[in-house]
């Protein structure tokens, strides 16, 4: 015994200095920003906290997300920044931590001055619009986690042409078909003179109706004339497009439970503006780490001749910052109404997170057993190439190849810059995605599935990205049960499902698992009639006008009661699609039950007639509620289509303080 504990001191005393060792690095430190500032010239660096290496992932390392505080940013690690003009500038620093167990470093600003413009500030295109057509475009600094900060940057441009552009930007967000917020507004950084306004006013900076095109010259006057003709097709070109502002600021409403609206003024060609919103993603955010939230962007210009513009960001919650990650949009869906016609929405984003550049990216997908690799379409990629039947030798190009339980999707003769190579500052450049559509397969089951990708860049080893898991909403199947009980117990009225019986169930719409299903059911009314007392008599007496001589008298007790029997607790299985399972406990209780006494008088009428007659009289009327209550045990057996529709079902039923049992044969229908 002593050996024994000298060895488990002597292994505490080991063991104390090895978890000392291993205690983690404090994630608390804010990002400190370092400046080197040259006239109007600012080079910029980040001090960070030191990271912590999540266990099986790829290295660990920061992004960067840089705000000047002029309206422009910057992804890359250390930027150099040269400011048109002199003032205060504030200058923010988002980092985030990916593969890293930690917190995100929080922001500190930092003020600079700028008292003298020596060097010339470049004005070029951004690069943050996906198309040369597009006019509104919102990037995010990183997925949103809950209880972390992020931000939002909302780029919108000239449409083209000439001239000057005012117009309504609105931000919608915290989507309605969640149950809670995902996000608090926890500031708006505008530099271009943007100005709140309010929702209802978007449509009153459009021209009113009667608004037309100012003629050139004297107007001929007319509606058949030319300028006549043109004022009718201004006029119903503006009806035209508020009415579809309309629809769409409507449309917004409906999906989204808040919004901002902001006033853009004289937008010049070929200006790009942008504007930053810090949100705050709650601690109440969806638990799924594998949810799709939107945050929506509308640009209105006041002109009606100009297009709306419109942008979606799709952003996945997640529990770690990983670059490389899968979604399915739209992931919980009602089975009622799904056919297997139905299309799902996958993304596979990648980032090629090493110090060079990746030629060639694989991506493997696992495909569930309810989807139909057979029937994949794909909707969008990028780097942006050819596919590789039709390319020639050495072309940048995209593979495809479908197994039974699996995808892959090849990127060949690429060039995808790595986040760690030296001289690459647009994080952009290191990123692709595959985008594609899968159907359901001929046997579709209530059942959650799920799909994992494994990412290949070049030769190194794969990096594994989250199960992106497909579920359905339970969905409520009614049902009406009509059924027939028969048993007897010590009573001569015993209780529980008569002969005769209508009930309603409420269950999960055709389940694949075992489920809970509550019924109630409200029997037929029973009527009992006991004879109380019984005694012979020869008494002469009159009946109205009639005389009669009494041949016996008998007093009966009848009794009418209304009983309701709940199952409120019932497991169920489907077996098969034919064949249900069930046990549970019924509570059987008398709701009502009236008792009346009933005299009966057996008389000859005088002079005989050879015929006896009979009197009733009914009196003493007595009601109560909730006279009686017993409980029982069940187990059943359902045949038919027991999922969702008809089915017949019989059940076994022992009940406790009575110990009657019985038997109730019944027929459900599920809808």
């Amino acid at each position: 015994m002593n050996k024994f504990i000298s060895a488990a001191i002597l292994f505490l005393v080991m063991a104390f200095p090895l978890a000392a060792q291993q205690k983690a690095a404090p994630d608390s430190i804010p990002a400190v920003i370092g400046i080197a500032l040259e006239d109007n010239r600012a080079s910029l660096s980040a001090s960070l906290r030191p990271l912590r290496q999540i266990a099986g992932a790829p290295e660990a390392f920061y992004t960067y997300f840089w705000e000047f505080g002029d309206g422009t940013f910057s992804f890359s690690p250390q930027p150099v920044h040269h400011f048109k003009d002199t003032g205060d500038y504030e200058i923010r620093l988002y980092a985030t931590n990916n593969y890293d167990d930690g917190k995100a470093p929080k922001s500190k600003p930092r003020k600079i001055k700028v008292k003298k413009t020596m060097y010339a500030a470049a004005d070029n295109p951004s690069g943050f619009f996906p198309g040369q057509q597009d006019f509104l475009a919102m990037k995010a600094n990183r997925m949103p986690k809950p209880g972390e900060e992020m931000v939002t940057v909302i780029g919108y441009r000239h449409p083209g042409g000439s001239g000057t552009v005012s117009g309504s930007l609105l931000l919608f967000y915290n989507e309605k078909q969640f149950a809670q917020k995902n996000f608090e507004m926890a500031g708006a950084r505008a530099y271009h003179g943007e100005r709140k306004s309010v929702f209802d006013s978007v449509l009153a900076f459009a021209p009113p109706g009667e608004t037309y095109i100012p003629l050139a010259g004297p107007a001929a006057g007319g509606s058949f004339s030319p300028e006549g003709k043109m004022i009718a097709a201004w006029r119903a070109a503006l009806a035209e497009r508020n009415a579809a502002v309309a629809a769409v600021l409507a449309e917004k409403k409906g999906l989204f439970r808040e919004q901002h609206v902001w006033r853009v003024e004289n937008l010049g060609a070929g200006e790009e503006k942008f504007l930053f919103l810090s949100l705050e993603t709650t601690p109440e955010m969806i638990k799924d780490t594998n949810a799709v939230v939107t945050i929506s962007s509308l640009f209105i210009p006041d002109d009606p001749l100009m297009p709306m513009g419109q942008y979606n960001l799709e952003m996945q919650i997640v529990a770690s910052h990983d670059p490389n990650r899968m979604q399915l949009k739209n992931r919980r869906m009602n089975y009622r109404f799904v056919r297997k016609s139905k299309e799902l929405s996958y993304k596979v984003q990648f980032q090629n997170t090493g110090k060079g550049p990746a030629s060639k990216v694989a991506i493997g997908v696992a495909v569930p057993g309810m989807l139909n690799g057979q029937t994949l379409e794909i909707t969008d990629y990028s780097p942006k190439c050819v596919m590789c039947d039709s390319a020639y030798e050495r072309q940048s190009c995209l593979d495809t190849i479908v197994r039974k339980d699996s995808i892959f999707f090849v990127f060949n003769n690429i060039y995808l810059k790595g986040v760690r190579q030296e001289g690459v500052e647009d994080q952009d450049s290191t990123k692709g995605f595959i985008k594609y559509r899968i159907r359901f397969s001929k046997e579709l089951k209530k059942l959650p599935f799920t799909s994992q990708a494994a990412i290949v860049f070049d030769k190194n080893e794969p990096v594994i990205t989250n199960r992106s898991k497909g579920r359905w909403m339970p969905g409520i199947s009614p049902g009406v049960i009509m059924g027939y009980g028969i048993g007897s117990g010590k009573h001569e009225m015993p209780l529980g499902l008569p002969a005769g019986s209508m009930g309603f169930s409420v269950s999960t719409y055709s389940p694949y698992r075992p489920y809970l299903q509550a019924e109630i059911y409200l029997g037929l009314q029973q009527k009992n009639e006991t004879l109380t007392s019984f005694s012979r008599d020869q008494r002469d007496t009159a009946i109205g006008t009639g005389k009669y001589i009494v041949q016996g008298r008998e007093n009966f007790e009848i009794t009418s009661r209304t009983t309701m029997d709940v199952v409120p607790l019932h497991v169920r299985y489907n077996v098969t699609s034919w064949l249900g399972v069930g046990a549970g406990a019924m509570m059987s209780v008398v709701v009502g039950e009236k008792k009346q006494e009933k005299k009966v008088v057996t008389a000859m009428p005088q002079p005989p007639t050879g015929t006896l007659e009979k009197f009733e009289q009914l009196a003493g009327t007595v009601k109560e509620r909730f006279t009686a209550a017993d409980g029982a045990l069940f187990a059943d057996v359902n045949l038919g289509m027991v999922r969702a529709g008809p089915s017949l079902g019989v059940r076994l039923l022992q009940y406790v303080k009575d110990s009657q049992q019985r038997v109730f044969f019944y027929g459900i229908w599920r809808f």
